[in-house]
């Protein structure tokens, strides 16, 4: 955006792990690999959106471009967006050893991106949406809704907690099999995203998508706190 009212959010803050710092960037890879299987993600994206050669494609909140690079090569065009410096540094430099050129990283995010150029093809956001909180999400998928072509298709991965009677029981238990699973490291992120961060309710976030304007084409909620949506404008 070329200027915002004094009352707008800051989407530039780091919340929770800040990764503004060039320590906390590199470290992202080997802690993502731990819980994150992107190829697997490339796989699913493209099949459940229908990726063809002549798309273009925005991806909020790239990191360190794992995903942007794999998927740019079924797409015509892949703009890549983060916050961080330090994440899209790292990005730069692995698009270019794995020469894929038609790769355009950005900073920016969902409250401050401006596209130029004809509308986009196909959005797509992975655990990065529950860095804003809830008013700022709606604004947000607002401002996705108008990015896009009439038909284009929003992918939205992210964390999302179902509505239960007892958290307390529910957040150990995920600690714990993070723990076990991926180390102290990433289980200590999790207890920080879940007191800093502003990941929202299943309901609360199907409703902010239709509201937004978007059809919800598929749902899916996975290990109880990671939820997929398949969006059509």
């Amino acid at each position: 955006m070329e200027s915002s009212p004094i009352w707008y959010y800051n989407e530039f803050q780091q919340i929770g792990v800040d990764y503004s710092r060039i320590e906390e960037a590199r470290a992202y890879d080997l802690n993502m690999q731990q819980i994150r299987h992107i190829n697997e993600e490339i796989k699913d994206v493209k099949a459940s959106l229908n990726i063809g050669k002549n798309d273009s494609l925005l991806e909020i909140g790239t990191g360190t471009g794992e995903f942007a690079i794999g998927i740019s090569k079924y797409c015509r065009i892949v703009y890549a967006l983060d916050t961080s410096m330090a994440m899209l540094n790292i990005a730069r430099k692995k698009a270019k050893f794995k020469k894929q050129d038609n790769i355009k990283f950005l900073h920016g995010g969902f409250l401050t991106y401006c596209h130029q150029g004809n509308p986009i093809d196909i959005v797509v956001s992975q655990l990065a949406l529950h860095h804003l909180p809830d008013f700022w999400k709606f604004i947000a998928l607002k401002r996705i809704y108008e990015l896009l072509n009439k038909g284009g298709k929003f992918y939205l991965r992210d964390v999302v907690f179902p509505a239960i009677d007892d958290y307390f029981t529910f957040f150990d238990e995920i600690i714990e099999k993070i723990k076990s699973t991926a180390g102290e490291k990433v289980a200590e992120e999790v207890r920080a995203h879940i007191k800093q961060e502003y990941s929202t309710l299943d309901w609360i976030m199907e409703d902010l998508l239709k509201k937004a304007g978007f059809n919800i084409e598929k749902a899916d909620y996975f290990n109880g706190f990671i939820a997929a949506y398949v969006c059509t404008k």
